[in-house]
């Protein structure tokens, strides 16, 4: 026993960037790990799931869980880490608002499952076998993770702490957020771990932002040429960095890309995806209604526009459907 605090990480369901992001430290997970000790990171170091469960309750001082929970696999684990952790950390988008996994809450169950295994053009599945709970392999029963209705967010399962945004995180933000675990530095329990106000503020185009934004059609990237000094908005461009929190040293908008709200929604804003809608809705200038129908169909999927990263946490959860809870 070295007396190190104990820090676990683990990966529900996401692209695993998050896990990346996480080396993505480069040098300076070398400074974290001399700190603590991983005892379970099964996606990077060979960990066993029963010397997790043998651990005393509270005995791990931080778990890092990112992705959303799909799986009663996943879900299992989240709750088995909350009880031997101290301090459970939202990893992600994913864990923080459902992320693009979420988006799978517009569609039932059964249609996803039916459009993956059996509609799609490349899949060769004569018999349209679905994924079932139990099969039978070298003669043994086997049983499988059950398949939840819909995606959920980490903190819609277990007790969060603290969360760290982004689609992935920063390493600054991970580092940073490990070093206010390890100096016992953490502020208020449910922060999110990055910056309170929007983007805008910190943006590098602000300053090109006129006082009054005025737009009479909306432009996707590719249909355009861009200043690129300019603000997207003022350009005709939807970057959603008004309704978004900031915090990811502006990365999309260095890179020449709009914000696609990776972060999410500041402590004062409940649903970012009815905010960046409201906020856009304001700064239309027509009153035409046949014009007004032209610029919003611009927007070909409001959608995944808007709720790209936060449906499963948003106020619609998701498309109800008869039959669905």
């Amino acid at each position: 026993m070295t007396g190190k605090p104990k820090i676990a990480l683990y990966w529900c369901s996401s692209c695993g960037g998050c896990e990346e992001s996480v080396i993505d430290l480069a040098e300076d997970l070398l400074t974290v790990t001399a700190a603590v000790d991983i005892v379970f990171w099964p996606v990077a170091l060979d960990f066993k799931y029963k010397d997790v469960v043998a651990m005393n309750d509270g005995e791990i001082t931080a778990t890092l869980i990112n992705g959303a929970i799909r799986m009663g696999e996943q879900e299992h684990m989240a709750k088995m880490l909350r009880k031997k952790s101290r301090l459970v950390i939202a990893h992600g988008s994913c864990a923080h608002l459902g992320g693009v996994v979420g988006l799978a809450n517009f569609y039932r169950r059964e249609d996803l499952l039916s459009r993956l295994y059996q509609e799609v053009p490349t899949i060769n599945n004569p018999q349209g076998i679905l994924p079932q709970l139990e099969t039978i392999e070298s003669g043994r029963k086997v049983k499988l993770p059950d398949f939840h209705d819909t995606v959920k967010t980490l903190d819609q399962v277990v007790e969060v702490d603290y969360t760290i945004p982004g689609c992935p995180p920063t390493p600054e933000l991970i580092k940073e957020a490990m070093m206010m675990v390890l100096e016992d530095r953490l502020p208020p329990r449910g922060s999110v771990l990055a910056e309170k106000k929007a983007l805008c503020d910190t943006c590098p185009r602000r300053d090109s932002k006129p006082d009054k934004l005025r737009i009479t059609e909306f432009k996707r990237v590719y249909e355009t040429e861009w200043d690129p000094e300019k603000c997207f908005l003022a350009e005709g461009i939807i970057c959603l960095g008004p309704a978004t929190r900031g915090g990811c040293n502006a990365r999309c908008i260095n890179a020449n890309m709009p914000c696609r709200g990776c972060f999410g929604p500041t402590d004062d804003v409940r649903d970012q995806g009815a905010k960046s809608s409201s906020f856009l809705a304001s700064i239309i200038d027509v009153t035409d209604k046949e014009a007004l129908k032209k610029i919003v169909d611009a927007i070909p999927d409001p959608g995944g526009l808007f709720y790209r990263y936060g449906l499963a946490s948003s106020i619609l959860k998701g498309k109800m459907t008869r039959g669905r809870s």
